[in-house]
């Protein structure tokens, strides 16, 4: 899977190659070319729109642990640090998703203002 910046020939011939299905979506511009010259249909049919329901899956799984800020911001100076929290993020997401712990133990940003 990648984004609409990675849908070049070669990297779909690389893919071809080593066996994998390409599920990369189409820049609108290039599904306005396709369609002047008669290529390929829009529609890729169930297999693609299957493949697709994945990536949504993915995709909002990278934007629920984008909501932690160290993460967002790569703030970690070492690896091993950002994998713990991203560990940490991913557990207590997915504990939370599956009702196992209330939203109330999960962490709030602090408040702005300062303790006197």
């Amino acid at each position: 899977m990648a984004d609409k910046g990675y849908p070049s020939r070669a990297n779909r011939a690389w893919l071809r190659t080593r066996g994998i299905a390409a599920t990369i979506p189409e820049r609108d511009d290039q599904i306005t070319h396709r369609r002047k010259r008669r290529g390929r249909p829009i529609d890729f049919g169930d297999e693609q729109r299957s493949r697709y329901r994945g990536r949504n899956v993915v995709e909002r799984c990278f934007n629920k642990l984008k909501q932690w800020r160290g993460i967002a911001m790569r703030s970690d100076k070492l690896a091993r640090n950002y994998h713990a929290g991203l560990c940490l993020a991913s557990t207590l997401h997915w504990l939370s998703s599956r009702a196992i712990i209330s939203h109330a133990v999960l962490p709030r940003e602090p408040s702005r203002r300062a303790e006197p």
